[in-house]
């Protein structure tokens, strides 16, 4: 990525205002500043028309990096420590951290869908394969994650963890590399106006039905979360096992395919060993006709 560009406060204020509004509501907002600017300086309009509309997966990612700033924080704090393990060749450390990265992803991916829900968004299954893609980005590649960090991204992210990321088009403007945009937490919704109303009359024989309906709604309720509890902890329990089943696969993978290159250096052995074994053989039998002629020869002389 190139040196961000010297950018006054104002449009980093304008950029962050802009990618925090809903994908339907971007285009109009942009256009509306750039209407408002225009007589007053058009340079700074340009640069505001310039700037490009989201992808609804970089607006899920944008919209999370707002909503929870903890969990990005974590994010790539993980990424980092990846990173430095991978540098370090620590094989035990690196598959840990492997396995906290998918279940993080997993996890994270699930919560950008419901932040996105809270706001009206649905996303499809697509767009949540490039959102979780663009997490895996910011994990394995450090420029990735500032860019996720930014909250400005106009497009997702992917990386093989080997090259680097294209960076050149991903955020909204250069000057955003680094950028930390406001939080933003879900506002809790209106409560309508209460007004006061008599209360009605109420027998004493209501009351009971209303108390028993209550105490047998709180034990469904009860009975309820005990069980999605115990279903919680068997989804972490079968989570956790199917993670070491495919660490256990790697390396079974991995050992078949030193036995396969052993098996093929044995082959090219024993056939040189059954070649020279035939030379031998042959010699043996030269040697034997040799000898017996000898003999004869000696016979004929005595």
């Amino acid at each position: 990525m190139d040196e961000p560009e010297a950018v006054d406060e104002r449009l980093l204020t304008l950029v962050d205002e802009l990618y925090a509004l809903d994908p339907s509501d971007f285009t109009a907002a942009r256009d509306a500043h750039v209407k408002a600017l225009k007589s007053d300086d058009a340079a700074y309009a340009s640069r505001v028309k310039a700037l490009r509309r989201p992808a609804t997966a970089a607006w899920a990612v944008n919209h999370f990096v707002r909503r929870e700033a903890a969990q990005v924080e974590q994010l790539l704090a993980l990424g980092e420590a990846l990173r430095e393990a991978q540098s370090a060749l620590d094989g035990e450390e690196l598959r840990s951290l492997t396995r906290q990265r998918r279940q993080l992803t997993a996890a994270l991916t699930s919560r950008v869908k419901e932040a996105a829900a809270e706001s009206d968004q649905r996303l499809s299954a697509a767009v949540l394969d490039q959102v979780e893609a663009t997490l895996t980005a910011a994990l394995l590649d450090e420029g990735a994650a500032v860019a996720v960090r930014s909250g400005t991204l106009i497009t997702p992210l992917t990386s093989t963890g080997v090259d680097a990321v294209d960076l050149a088009s991903a955020v909204a403007l250069p000057a955003t590399w680094g950028f930390v945009p406001r939080a933003r937490p879900p506002v809790a919704p209106k409560r309508p106006a209460l007004r006061l109303v008599p209360p009605p009359q109420v027998s004493a024989q209501e009351r009971r039905q209303a108390k028993q309906a209550l105490a047998e709604t709180e034990r469904t309720l009860s009975r309820a979360q005990r069980e999605h509890r115990s279903e919680q902890r068997r989804v972490g329990d079968l989570q956790a096992r199917t993670l070491q089943v495919e660490s256990e696969l790697d390396e079974l993978r991995r050992r078949i395919a030193q036995l396969e290159a052993q098996a093929a250096e044995v082959a090219d052995e024993l056939a040189a060993a059954e070649e020279s074994c035939e030379d031998a053989a042959s010699a043996v039998a030269e040697a034997e006709e040799e000898r017996d002629a000898a003999a004869t020869a000696l016979n004929e002389l005595q």
